[in-house]
């Protein structure tokens, strides 16, 4: 075992999860190289779902992936643990101690060796720095923040409901700064529950008393996606009684209220930031490794870092330069999917002796999803060129299609069928809520 080539893969994400499974599959399963999963979590929960743990209308624990069990049963071994640090020079990466609620220590700093390292850490939301940003919002870069902002959520409906019973003064103020699509998606699925949870005793806080307003700096909402597309979305959201701001730098986040750069003040109980992204901080300090602003690693088009041929990294922590294009892959779910399909192939080369595989992207196409009303998107053609508009049930057939890939790709084609009809059963007995 020791003399097995051994990978280790930092961050257990989508793309990560996807990678050492199939070198787990493929690799562990047959003792050609020892596979090593590392990540501060016990369980993986598909990071475009958080906002739906948030509002409720999805329940992490039946769908959360424990790392132990996973590992077992896909051949690869698994880390609890932060990475801190790096040693190149003995090819050690640093894990930091683990503590439990209480402070103490389990597990003192520890390092672990490796001849090839892929890190997959994902990203953190940039709040650029604005003024009450980290003390007085809401995040929802993991599940631990999902859960929190559930309980905050429900805490106050109730709290707004005893108001509403007392004759007082009970509107609900919730502000999204950020109308990407965890924004956009988010402020549906908010909608949602202000309109479902009066039906389980809530009944004197009504949806019209809750006040859901997104909030965008650019002229659109989804400024990254088409024109029709953002066109489509705020006409959905503005249906579902969702204010829509664009154009509205906010210039401060106090305990209670959203300032806006023109000065104008707006009431908030909750505020949410989903407004960009980062890669998280201690990329920088790694030994060598260059980074840039966005404190992301800057990987050539193999994946390699610029700076150590063993050392890779993929997904939205990584800058992967395009042919003929001066833009990076952009941190979207869909290329670290095919990131990790890429690196599964480079490292089954390595160890044969064999070159690197170039990482080309594939747009697809996006899909915004607005709770159970509708679904907007548009599917890039593969031979045309062109992209096609869609809405309504088709498109959220696609979009529910996502997901069960990366189902498919943790679990099996089988299994995964398997857990679809789990889900069915489960939706059809329990509320349409988390309500706890």
């Amino acid at each position: 075992m020791d003399n097995l080539h051994h990978i280790v893969v930092v961050g257990g994400g989508a793309g990560g999860l996807e990678l050492v499974t199939s070198l787990g599959n493929k690799l562990g399963r047959k003792k050609r190289a020892r596979i090593t999963l590392v990540d501060s979590g016990l369980t993986h929960v598909w990071k475009p779902l958080l906002h739906e743990v948030a509002s409720g209308s999805l329940d992490a624990n039946a769908n959360e992936i424990n790392y132990r069990a996973h590992a077992r049963k896909h051949h690869y071994e698994f880390q609890l643990g932060r990475m801190t640090g790096l040693d190149r020079q003995t090819k050690q990466l640093v894990i930091a101690p683990f503590h439990d609620e209480d402070g103490t220590e389990v597990v003192p700093e520890r390092r672990i060796a490796y001849d090839t390292l892929v890190i997959a850490v994902g990203s953190t939301a940039n709040d650029f720095g604005t003024p009450g940003a980290q003390d007085h919002c809401l995040f929802l870069d993991s599940l631990k923040q999902a859960r929190r902002f559930h309980n905050l959520m429900l805490n106050a409906f109730l709290r707004k409901n005893h108001e509403a019973l007392q004759g007082g003064q009970h509107t609900l103020n919730i502000n999204i700064i950020g109308a990407g699509a965890t924004g956009v998606e988010l402020a549906a699925e908010l909608r949602l529950a202000s309109r479902e949870l009066p039906v389980y005793g809530m009944n004197h806080l009504q949806a019209s008393d809750v006040s859901i307003t997104v909030i965008e700096a650019a002229d659109r909402i989804l400024p990254a996606l088409p024109g029709r597309l953002s066109a489509a979305a705020t006409r959905e959201l503005e249906h579902q009684n969702v204010q829509v701001l664009t154009g509205q730098p906010v210039s401060e986040i106090r305990a209670g209220s959203v300032v806006m750069k023109d000065g104008t003040e707006l009431p908030s109980e909750m505020t949410i930031w989903a407004a960009g992204i980062k890669a998280p901080g201690f990329l920088t300090a790694l030994e060598g490794l260059e980074t840039n602003r966005s404190n992301q690693l800057v990987v050539e088009q193999t994946l390699q870092t610029t700076a150590d041929p063993d050392i890779f990294a993929f997904g939205d922590c990584a800058a992967c330069p395009q042919p003929d294009s001066e833009l990076t892959v952009p941190p979207r779910a869909q290329a670290a999917h095919q990131q990790a399909d890429a690196l599964f192939k480079t490292l089954c080369n390595r160890l044969e002796g064999k070159a690197a595989i170039p990482f080309v992207y594939n747009d697809h196409g996006s899909l915004i999803n607005f709770s159970r009303y509708t679904t907007v998107g548009n599917l890039m053609g593969n031979l045309s060129g062109r992209s096609m508009y869609i809405e309504g049930r088709v498109a959220r057939l696609f979009y529910v299609s996502l997901y069960r890939m990366h189902q498919v790709a943790l679990h099996g084609f089988l299994r995964t069928g398997i857990i679809w009809l789990m889900d069915r059963i489960s939706r059809a007995m329990h509320p349409r809520l988390k309500l706890h």
